[in-house]
C-alpha cells in the first residue's frame, strides 16, 4: 500500500538542472530517513544524498557541490535539485524512504521505481 512515486527525470543537456521528486503515500506514521540513489549503466547502485527527519544531510564526496537533496514533511515529499550536469550523471535515479507504520510501530525500507535522468547534447 505504501507507494514511492518519482517524477522530474527526463533529457538534458550538458551543464543543464533538473529537480527531481519523490511522493510518498499510504498507511505511514511517519517518515525517517530518505535518500536518493542512482544507477548508470553497467554499474552498480550508488549512494546519492540521505536526508534525516530533522534535516540533516549527507552526499557522495563527488557529487555534493552540485545536488541538493531536500523534503517537504507536510507533503511527504522528497526532492533532489541536480544542476552543472555531465554525461556522467546519467542513470536510473531511485527514492528510498525508512518509515513508521500507522496501525503498528514496526519499522520498513520501501523504494520508488526510478526515473531515469540523461544527460546528453
Amino acid at each position: 500500500q505504501v507507494q514511492l512515486v518519482e517524477s522530474g527525470g527526463g533529457l538534458v543537456q550538458p551543464g543543464g538542472s533538473l529537480t527531481l521528486s519523490c511522493a510518498v503515500s499510504g498507511g505511514i506514521f511517519s517518515i525517517n530517513a530518505m535518500g536518493w540513489y542512482r544507477r548508470a549503466p553497467g554499474k552498480q547502485r550508488e549512494l546519492v544524498a540521505t536526508i534525516t527527519s530533522g534535516g540533516s544531510t549527507n552526499y557522495a564526496d563527488s557529487l555534493k557541490d552540485r545536488f541538493t537533496i531536500s523534503r517537504d514533511n507536510a507533503k511527504n515529499t522528497l526532492y533532489l535539485q541536480m544542476n552543472s550536469l555531465n554525461d556522467e550523471d546519467t542513470a536510473v535515479y531511485y527514492c528510498k524512504a525508512d518509515w513508521t507504520g500507522r496501525v503498528s510501530s514496526n519499522r520498513f525500507t520501501s523504494w520508488g521505481q526510478g526515473t531515469q535522468v540523461t544527460v546528453s547534447s
